[in-house]
């Protein structure tokens, strides 16, 4: 029988074009297979095949597992403190051998075993088709479409297959068998049957990869894309920069006659590419990733990380776009939050800001309306800047000497203090199950007790439209805070069932 299974691996590692070692090891987890349905519980069962000789052993084995985790699968594990003093050099992930009765491969049934053996040969081949894929670089998966599979498509190049996802396709693209498809390489599963590897037509990724492919001079280093941001099949935006003063890098993009950002359109069913300048300065980036809109001007604010754009009238469509399009995809390009405004709205909003800082002024430091608003043109809005900018800066207003100077700053340091000790005094009657909740914040919470919310069950009771008002977050996030505050609810009802 020995004689025969070296002859059988012989065999079939001619036939197969494998090495030996991978049918000697399908040999193997196929006697394995066969030895574990002899026994009850998921055992763990290695078989060992002598190369030469084809004479094979059996071992039933437990994986030695620390303390802490405990035993998952008492059939195949033994915990560390159970077996050291038996084993004394035995380690954590270490395994414990026991020789048992080898099933003769007359008993495994022909068919179970040639079953086992050609999928291990199938998927050696697998990955051998697939390491000889991967190794030659390519981000970009070139095949046709070979069939559809539950929603997404499985693309073949050769004997290597892709899966493109229906997530992952142009929105209204018509794939059909047989048709030719280039996506964007994403990942590889090799835990997936049939496509490990994982395709985009829709990535912005793919699009900066196409445009590497059709313009020499990114590939050459000479530009480079620094952004890119798309609506799929319909319009995008990359940023790009130039290395080199002699390099035009909008118009290199464009190509002769538009035939390199049209050879890229084209491939992406007719998306409209708009190519922006990148600036290191936020504010002219983001002016350029709002054409073919015109800015009338500007307002960065740099701690919530978003500008307020002013345009004109006529403009204004142009700026938000179709669907708020193309305010979208700037925002994405430059990673600004940005708010499109016209000149009406602008001013309104300004005069409230105007208000409410000449309101805290006069409250906070006890200075006349005259006084406040110098501080307000002079383009102090907060306690902290009154308080804390470098003296010779505020010296340097005409309408102020040194005395009213260093009286203003020494109000604005008294009024922050007075107003720090009244928030830590109010900050004691919130409940400290809501202080200990998981994903609040410092600011958070005094948003929070400011709207009357000081205890994890008035938490609970808000609805999600009114968390968002007072925090600020976006509905999803509301939503999971308002859940985590209720969990303990349902434990207290699971507790009272039991």
């Amino acid at each position: 029988m020995n004689r025969e299974m070296l002859m059988l691996v012989d065999a079939i590692s001619r036939e197969k074009n494998v090495e030996r070692d991978v049918v000697f090891g399908a040999v193997e987890a196929a006697l394995a297979q066969a030895t574990k349905k002899l026994y009850q519980g998921d055992v763990d069962i290695r078989v060992a095949v002598d190369r030469d000789s084809g004479v094979y052993e059996t071992f039933r084995r437990w994986l030695v597992v620390p303390d802490s985790a405990g035993l998952q699968n008492p059939e195949a594990e033994e915990l560390y403190s159970d077996v050291k003093e038996d084993i004394a050099d035995i380690e954590e992930g270490d395994y414990i051998e026991k020789p048992v009765e080898s099933v003769p491969i007359g008993r495994i049934g022909a068919m179970a075993a040639k079953q086992v053996i050609l999928q291990k040969i199938r998927d050696a081949e697998r990955e051998m088709l697939l390491n000889d894929f991967m190794s030659r670089g390519d981000k970009i998966f070139v095949g046709t479409v070979k069939r559809m599979d539950k929603g997404d498509i499985i693309v073949e190049s050769g004997r290597v297959e892709g899966r493109l996802r229906r997530s992952e396709m142009i929105p209204k693209e018509n794939l059909r068998t047989g048709d030719r498809v280039r996506a964007m390489i994403m990942e590889v599963d090799l835990t997936l049957r049939g496509a490990p590897i994982i395709l985009s037509r829709s990535s912005p990724a793919y699009m900066v990869e196409l445009f590497r492919q059709e313009v020499p001079e990114i590939e050459q280093g000479l530009l480079e894309i620094k952004s890119c941001a798309r609506d799929p099949g319909s319009r995008a935006k990359i940023a790009v920069i130039s290395h080199d003063k002699r390099v035009d890098p909008i118009g290199t993009c464009v190509g002769v006659r538009g035939t390199r950002v049209n050879a890229v359109t084209n491939e992406l069913a007719g998306e409209r590419v708009d190519i922006v300048l990148w600036s290191e300065d936020p504010a002219q980036f983001v002016i350029g990733a709002l054409a073919p809109a015109n800015v009338s001007s500007i307002v960065v604010d740099e701690e919530r990380h978003a500008m307020d754009v002013v345009v004109d009238e006529e403009n204004l469509a142009i700026a938000i776009g179709r669907g708020g399009q193309n305010v979208r995809l700037a925002a994405e390009l430059t990673g600004w939050k940005i708010n499109i405004m016209d000149a009406a709205e602008s001013a309104q909003k300004q005069a409230e800001e105007t208000d409410s800082s000449r309101k805290l002024f006069m409250e906070k430091l006890d200075v006349d309306e005259e006084i406040a608003d110098i501080l307000i043109s002079e383009g102090f809005t907060s306690l902290e800047e009154v308080a804390y900018v470098p003296l010779q800066e505020m010296l340097e207003i005409e309408s102020f000497d040194e005395e009213t100077v260093t009286e203003l700053r020494a109000r604005a340091k008294d009024a922050l203090l007075t107003m720090e000790i009244a928030k830590e005094e109010g900050a004691e009657g919130v409940s400290q199950n809501l202080r200990d909740l998981e994903g609040l914040s410092a600011e958070m919470i005094d948003k929070l007790q400011a709207n009357g919310v000081n205890t994890r069950d008035d938490l609970a009771d808000l609805a999600v439209d009114e968390l968002t008002d007072i925090t600020g977050q976006s509905a999803d996030e509301a939503t999971a805070l308002i859940m985590k505050a209720r969990e303990h609810w349902f434990s207290s009802d699971a507790a009272s069932h039991e």
